[in-house]
């Protein structure tokens, strides 16, 4: 099943058909460890939606905060050492590749997620700048995780590459997280196999393309669940990206105006445009 968030209400997509959730409070929705459950009562006890999905999607997030795991597939460390070389860095990712404890970061509150066809952002102060396509999780408040959603953890790779205690510079600021179209409910977790694609469109041509499955990803998702509650707690839920292994080439970097295309497999495709941030 798929929940979507619309500016006209909460809807529940089921066997090609779509339900209309009769409530306002998207994070009560949201955290509960029964979710499969509940959403599968709204569809044997509401009617279908005449209307079908209404078009005006935002961001699947209510209040809920964002965070990123980084260093996370068997091609991210190679990257983030590159990127990093010239400030001695590399060193730290390759550590943090074989520790036992994963790197975790706080990305986004949530007035700074973009939701679907809405506009992610590259800082005017940064010569480098990438989208990293994420599969992210969404956990309840107790630990558990219920869904996934597609997530874009925008990068300045060049302000990191200084130094890597400016991650939160080239991580953190307006615009530099998109989360969508949906938040995708199954009944059992999703398979390895599943695969996640990036598409980048530059004045209606294509300037890169990649794929990439879970299978790459190096740290087990229930893991880097439990090392981000560790000493944390999150009352209505949390969403966590769970790092990249599809990054552009070094001699990329993203221009105003480019399109993002994400999709993985059963959730769908999270789409958006790249602009400047104000200052």
């Amino acid at each position: 099943m798929k929940l979507y968030r619309t500016t006209e209400g909460f809807f529940v997509e089921h066997e090609a058909k779509f339900y209309k959730i009769p409530t306002f409070i998207w994070d009560e929705v949201v955290n509960r460890d029964d979710l499969y459950d509940y959403l599968l009562g709204v569809t044997a006890s509401t009617p279908p939606h005449a209307l079908g999905l209404p078009s005006s999607l935002v961001a699947p997030v209510g209040t809920q905060e964002v965070w990123a795991a980084g260093v996370t597939y068997y091609r991210s460390k190679i990257a983030r050492m590159e990127e990093s070389k010239d400030a001695g860095g590399g060193t730290f990712y390759d550590k943090v590749y074989d520790a036992e404890r994963p790197e975790i970061f706080f990305k986004a509150t949530a007035r700074r997620v973009v939701g679907p066809s809405g506009q992610v952002c590259i800082r005017p102060d940064s010569t480098w700048d990438v989208p990293e396509p994420e599969w992210t999780l969404f956990a309840t408040s107790s630990g558990k995780i219920v869904a996934y959603t597609i997530g874009n953890d925008m990068s300045s790779r060049s302000i990191e590459g200084e130094n890597p205690l400016y991650l939160p510079q080239a991580k953190m600021y307006d615009g530099s997280a998109a989360l969508g179209p949906c938040l995708y409910v199954p009944k059992e977790p999703m398979p390895v196999e599943t695969a996640i694609h990036l598409e980048i469109v530059r004045d209606g041509k294509r300037v890169f393309e990649g794929q990439t499955t879970l299978e790459q990803l190096k740290r087990k998702p229930e893991e880097l669940v439990s090392y981000l509650f560790r000493s944390n707690t999150f009352p209505v839920g949390v969403f966590l990206m769970t790092g990249t292994g599809l990054i552009p080439s070094n001699d990329f970097t993203l221009k105003v105006g480019d399109e993002v295309k994400i999709s993985i497999d059963n959730i769908g495709t999270l789409t958006n445009t790249v602009a400047m941030t104000k200052s």
